[in-house]
């Protein structure tokens, strides 16, 4: 007897990093020598004194539940962040901790969309966005990019994909797949099209915000357009800056009247984020800095090395970055010099070959690519790139 599933669960597919990972552990189990290049997560420990505030926090005995949307402490230390970094400011109310940056957006997502609304998602994208929309109940509108472009949708562009069913845009940048972000000219001429269409709401990615080396400082269009604070949720965390994806603890800034809505939500599913993790994520916004400026050093470092290295690699091709931990590299013409049939081929034969494991760029909305995280050490990639560049080769 065949089991019935839910028409919005047959038609998500796993995640395509997720998966690619899981592939590479089992291969590691098996005593394969393998290195990858498929995972989204910094290669550093969580800084001393935010593991340190976790271990005080339990001998405090600081593990019962909290509040659905996080702690006192924790929403002070996202508030005072967002006028910190950002000059936004935001009450307790209009924040919602959660656990994950994409729990977050999974919550936005749950209590903003029905069945007919439409999502414009650019292209190349996070592997998770189109699916969530699709679990939401909503329709996915993709917005294809190009290098030339650096991967960035136009203001013509945005303009032309709205409709009356669209209800929601979602801006990443840093990218993840493609490292790249919005100039502030850039962002207020996408923000002169949504002022042009008031349904339209934002979601604002900023978890990559403090790995970030491009020539102006970030921003996200909240900052450049205040008058699109009130249709705009932001979405951050603390996994990527500060080396902390195990810990779980993402936040949404946003209207307390959404905000509500996005709690209700999550007060039905998880409820409330560890509360071990809430006391190390208030002491990682309110502590020293200093640790997420070296790790991003050290990112921009390898980033500097790698592109160069890859473009040297027969039919290869990649830009250089903006911020992130990846390179989004145009394998098209190792593709065909090596008679494969797409990028997922590709993917599979540097594992099988090289032992290294990297992401098809179909699974991003863009074939014809690959991604490749740099959150390994220089010497680690250097082997990495040798077994790619030796993969490449015929035969």
């Amino acid at each position: 007897m065949s089991t019935r599933f839910s028409s919005r669960v047959t038609q998500v597919k796993p995640s395509a990093t997720i998966a690619m990972s899981m592939k590479a552990l089992a291969l590691k189990a098996e005593g394969r020598d393998i290195i990858s290049l498929s995972v989204g997560e910094p290669d550093f420990d969580t800084p001393e004194h935010i593991r340190q505030a976790g271990i005080d926090a339990i001998n405090a005995g600081k593990t019962r539940y909290t509040a659905v949307d996080g702690t006192p402490e924790l929403k002070r230390a996202i508030t005072d962040k967002l006028q910190r970094d950002n000059s936004l400011d935001y009450t307790a109310e209009q924040i919602l901790v959660s656990s994950g940056a994409k729990q977050s957006i999974s919550n936005m997502f749950q209590a903003m969309l029905d069945d007919g609304d439409e999502v414009l998602v650019p292209a190349p994208y996070w592997v998770s966005y189109p699916d969530m929309v699709r679990l939401a109940g909503a329709d996915p509108v993709i917005l294809h990019t190009h290098a030339q472009d650096n991967y960035l949708i136009s203001p013509q562009q945005l303009r032309s994909a709205i409709n009356d069913n669209t209800r929601l845009l979602i801006l990443n940048a840093p990218s993840n797949p493609t490292g790249m972000g919005y100039s502030r000219d850039a962002l207020a001429a996408l923000g002169e099209v949504l002022l042009d269409y008031p349904k339209v709401w934002i979601c604002s990615d900023d978890i990559y915000e403090h790995i970030w080396w491009g020539e102006e400082a970030f921003c996200n269009i909240a900052e450049v357009v205040p008058a699109l604070k009130d249709r705009m949720v932001l979405v951050n965390g603390v996994s990527k800056a500060y080396a902390m994806t195990g810990w779980r603890i993402g936040y949404a800034a946003g209207p307390t009247e959404v905000i509500t809505q996005m709690r209700k939500v999550q007060g039905q599913s998880t409820s409330n984020p560890c509360s071990i993790s809430q006391a190390a994520a208030a002491a990682a916004l309110n502590g020293d800095q200093t640790c997420i400026h070296a790790m991003a050093d050290a990112f921009h470092e390898r980033h500097n090395w790698i592109v160069p290295a890859l473009n040297a690699c027969p039919g290869l091709s990649c830009r250089p970055a903006q911020g992130a931990f990846y390179v989004f590299v145009d394998c098209s013409e190792a593709i065909e010099r090596l008679g494969l049939s797409d990028d997922m081929a590709l993917a599979e034969r540097l594992l099988e070959h090289a032992g290294v494991a990297t992401v098809p760029g179909t699974a991003f909305g863009a074939p014809g690519h690959l991604r490749l995280s740099f959150a390994l050490g220089l010497d680690t990639l250097k082997d990495a790139v040798a077994r790619i560049e030796k993969a490449l080769q015929p035969g």
